[in-house]
């Protein structure tokens, strides 16, 4: 490292040399300050420090309660930082035990192996000459905190504690930690706040305590650095703000913050938007991958300088570690904002504040120096990034990209980490299935090409592991189709009802992808239970179009998906074995967000599964993901085909009369839902997004449909409403899925409402008549 300072001395020379004069030489008057040009003597003079630093975050790719496969990649993370002449690394939130570990934080164990983790990478070396920001649970005077651990050279500098939590939607952060809040400066006397570190710890490396609470770190350079994590960048009096205005230049943000359509934009104008009103660098670190449930962390790792992205990772990929690194001048900084004079007023009046409350002060380090001197040639390095002078451009990917990389990516973890052979899927040719097919040929895309990228990287490793190659040689697949016809295996699953076209769909997809393709009938299966009904009762269902009932209908319907439920477990036990090679597969479901949303779907049918790739994915996503995908690769052109055939379930008769050639088939799903696709999108987002119950929805698409009558629409609000609250029982029963939209219904965690309900609304649906009765234009139909 290069000191703060540095002290040169020239010979004299013309244009080096400074004069002094007297006035016993005669060349001024008596008493006269004015130099002395006939003495002359040489002057050291010492030259401004350097103000340029390098910078890296990261994404990483970790496993809740994976400690060692955690602390490895971390280690490994800041090696690369090292390769790249950074002084300052920053990690994701709680990397070191995995953000996910939900209700494992309520117990010890996962704050001792964290402890035991940041052990092994200080003894490793990760921190030597290296500031690096680790983000791990502290327990700290009974209370347990999500913290920031900042550490440089085997010593921990600070722990600092998240002010606020993210407790909405997937997010339960208030279950497991406190908010902290900075204490008086009575209740500490004067000083901060110490946390005593752990006996193994201390035995160590010899230190016994460290600071504790809202401080930022001022290195001997001048540089200062501080921490804002996660949600504290979404709240209104957001940390970065108070940090700006006390002079800290650069603010790390590690986060744990999960994937959902169209979010990205507003995460990174956040970040943007902060250094461009306050000035400063700010570094985003996040998880990349799945961790172990629903959610899928989405990386994009970057730096931002004065409002400007300089450095910015992918946001979908399956590699473990990826690191992104940006050279830096501070002076950038200053000068920035000394440029706007309103930030030098509020910065100056905070000065002048009393009562920090023991937060936002300033620890000096004198012993690190972060810049460095770009005259010393010892220290440029051919893999230093040059400054940066340019605006990246921002790369977020199209919501129909979002729907195929992010659910790809997730099926990638489970797989691997899992243990299992492959995946198993009922393929019937339409729309929902074929996205689920096409999400898996995506990942075999993308695997494939990591691995032939690196035969000896851990992607192709685990590539090897999953295909039940060779563990020792360095196979990888040739195609992504030869990938594909190891792990994925589909069937279709056709009886009586089912039409040629879906079939014939089917097998163009399962061609184009490389599947272990079937197609076998089933109309076995459901003739032997109808049989085994027949000689317990004595009676035989019937379908409506020949003299039954609804519920016989519904009944025979349900038989038939549920039959491929069983089915498909059978398959995926057994297809392995059949193939010659060992393990289990992974069935995945294909349910939409909107059919799980209306309760248009069997229980226990296909949508009953391992996994549920589309599962938070709305039907018009997956129509224009799959348009998209058979653009992007023209093997895959049977999609388009599928995109645009009308949704049917093939479970009722097929009646010539009515069916078109597009469908092959007379029962469509809009049709036997009531609604179309389009309007539970609509539903969906007005429920969940919006917060509405019956009547607040009812008036908003009284003026979103105003080209419906009143009680045309509240017509389609009861019947939502009504369909939503009878099947809303499916929803605790429903297969894990990927989350990827707002408006999920899924009752585990993201959506938790009852199951029971008074599918009547009475006074819901009495005010919405009253409504519909007062509205003028109802006035208007009576008179007309």
């Amino acid at each position: 490292q290069t000191s703060s300072t540095m002290t040169t001395t020239y010979p004299s020379s013309p244009t080096r040399q400074f004069h002094r004069q007297s006035s016993a030489t005669g060349g001024g008057a008596a008493g006269s300050n004015k130099p002395d040009i006939q003495s002359s003597s040489t002057y050291a003079y010492t030259r401004t420090p350097s103000s340029i630093i390098t910078l890296a975050t990261c994404n990483l790719n970790q496993w809740a309660l994976d400690f060692d496969g955690n602390a490895t990649r971390i280690l490994t993370s800041c090696q690369i930082a090292k390769d790249q002449h950074a002084t300052y690394r920053l990690g994701p939130e709680l990397e070191l035990c995995g953000y996910g570990c939900e209700d494992h934080f309520l117990e010890q164990d996962t704050f001792d192996h964290c402890w035991e983790s940041l052990v092994w990478l200080l003894d490793e070396g990760a921190s030597d000459g290296l500031v690096c920001d680790f983000g791990m649970p502290v327990l700290h005077g009974g209370v347990r905190y999500n913290c920031r651990v900042i550490c440089y050279n085997r010593k921990v500098l600070l722990i600092r504690p998240k002010t606020a939590m993210a407790d909405n939607g997937n997010y339960r952060e208030g279950r497991y930690f406190t908010a902290y809040t900075a204490p008086t400066s009575s209740s500490t006397g004067g000083g901060s706040e110490r946390h005593l570190l752990p006996t193994n710890f201390a035995n160590k490396f010899g230190q016994r305590d460290v600071p504790f609470g809202l401080h930022y770190i001022t290195c001997a350079d001048g540089t200062t650095i501080g921490c804002e994590s996660c949600e504290e960048l979404w709240t209104p009096q957001s940390s970065h703000i108070d940090l700006s205005l006390r002079g800290v230049e650069i603010i790390g943000n590690g986060s744990g913050s999960h994937h959902e359509l169209r979010k990205l934009s507003t995460r990174m104008e956040l970040m943007i938007n902060a250094t461009r009103k306050c000035g400063g660098v700010y570094l985003y670190s996040n998880q990349r991958g799945c961790d172990g449930s629903r959610t899928y962390y989405d990386g994009c790792a970057m730096i931002v300088v004065n409002g400007r992205i300089v450095a910015q990772a992918p946001q979908f990929d399956v590699q473990d570690v990826h690191v992104v690194t940006a050279t830096v001048d501070l002076d950038d900084v200053r000068s920035y904002r000394a440029s706007q004079p309103s930030f030098g007023i509020q910065a100056a009046r905070l000065a002048t504040e009393e009562g920090s409350g023991g937060g936002g002060n300033g620890l000096l380090c004198d012993d690190i120096h972060l810049v460095f001197d770009p005259l010393d040639v010892s220290l440029s390095g051919k893999n230093r990034p040059k400054v940066a002078e340019e605006d990246l451009s921002l790369q977020i990917a199209a919501p129909e990209e979002e729907c195929c990389l992010g659910p790809a990516c997730w099926l990638w973890d489970f797989l691997r980490r899992s243990g299992a052979a492959g995946f198993f899927l009922p393929l019937s040719g339409g729309a929902d299935s074929s996205s689920v097919a096409a999400i898996v040929a995506v990942m075999c895309i993308l695997v494939t090409k990591a691995a032939r990228d690196d035969p000896e990287g851990n992607v192709a490793q685990d590539c090897r592991r999953v295909c039940r190659q060779d563990e020792n040689s360095l196979w990888v697949p040739a195609t992504p189709q030869e990938m594909g016809n190891h792990v994925l295996h589909t069937t279709f699953m056709g009886t009586d009802n089912s039409s040629e076209v879906t079939k014939s769909r089917a097998k163009r997809l399962g061609d184009a992808i490389g599947s272990y393709h079937l197609s076998i009938k089933i109309d076995l299966m459901v003739s032997a239970v109808l049989q085994v009904f027949q000689l317990a009762t004595g009676h035989m269902p019937r379908f409506l179009s020949r003299g039954g009932t609804m519920s016989e209908d519904l009944a025979l319907q349900n038989i038939q998906a549920r039959l491929r439920m069983v089915t498909a477990y059978l398959m995926a036990q057994l297809l392995p074995w059949v193939r010659g090679r060992s393990g289990f597969l992974l069935v995945l479901g294909s349910a939409n967000v909107d059919e799980g949303l209306r309760g248009y779907m069997t229980k226990y049918d296909c949508s009953s599964a391992d996994l549920n790739p589309i599962g938070a994915i709305s039907k018009g996503d997956l129509k224009r993901m799959l348009l998209f995908l058979s653009k992007k690769y023209p093997d895959f052109d049977v999609l388009a085909e599928i995109a645009n055939a009308p949704p049917t379930a093939e479970l009722r008769p097929i009646d010539a009369a009515t069916a078109t050639a597009e469908a092959g088939h007379s029962q469509t799903d809009e049709d036997d839902m009531g609604m179309t696709y389009e309007e539970l999108g609509y539903f969906g987002r007005l429920r969940k997004i919006s917060r509405c119950g019956p009547v607040s929805m009812f008036r908003k698409l009284l003026v979103t449909w105003s080209h419906l009558s009143p009680s045309e629409v509240a017509s389609k609000v009861k019947r939502f409403f009504y369909y939503y609250s009878l099947n809303r029982h499916k929803m605790t029963t429903i297969t894990p899925a990927y989350h990827a939209e707002a408006y999920s219904p899924d009752d585990n965690r993201f959506d938790l409402r009852q199951f029971l309900y008074n599918t009547k609304w009475t006074r819901q649906f009495a005010v919405i008549d009253d409504i519909v009765a007062q509205h003028p234009e109802t006035d208007k139909d009576k008179n007309d």
